[in-house]
């Protein structure tokens, strides 16, 4: 019963802080709700995030794809650690990536066509 409780706790601490967002950053919710814009902003022009999504999209390929430069079926635990790294740097990069757009998009919103600002 203890460690049930241990783990609700955990549980429910994680959730807080994902909620919360790192060091008050955005909150997960708000940099996932992020991703669409950030999207299509790159793809308008307006955003300079292109060859981070294309990192991001190239890192998501290799994961989920069946072919891996280290297979698992021969290395076992070296072919699992490589996907391993590979999604730690996905979600470091698409932490930082969204933060960076959510300022940007807190930026520019700011500004007012036409108008110095000092």
């Amino acid at each position: 019963m203890a460690r049930t409780l241990k783990r609700a706790a955990a549980f429910a601490a994680l959730g807080r802080a994902l909620t919360a967002g790192a060091r008050g950053g955005p909150s997960l919710g708000r940099r996932l709700a992020a991703l669409p814009r950030m999207i299509r902003a790159t793809v308008r022009g307006d955003y300079d995030g292109g060859l981070r999504l294309a990192l991001m999209t190239a890192a998501v390929a290799y994961v989920a794809s069946p072919f891996d430069l280290v297979p698992e079926a021969m290395l076992l635990m070296l072919g699992i650690v490589d996907d391993a790294l590979v999604v730690t740097w996905l979600a470091g990069s698409v932490l930082a990536e969204t933060e960076r757009f959510l300022d940007w998009e807190a930026r520019r919103e700011s500004v007012v066509p036409g108008q110095v600002v000092g």
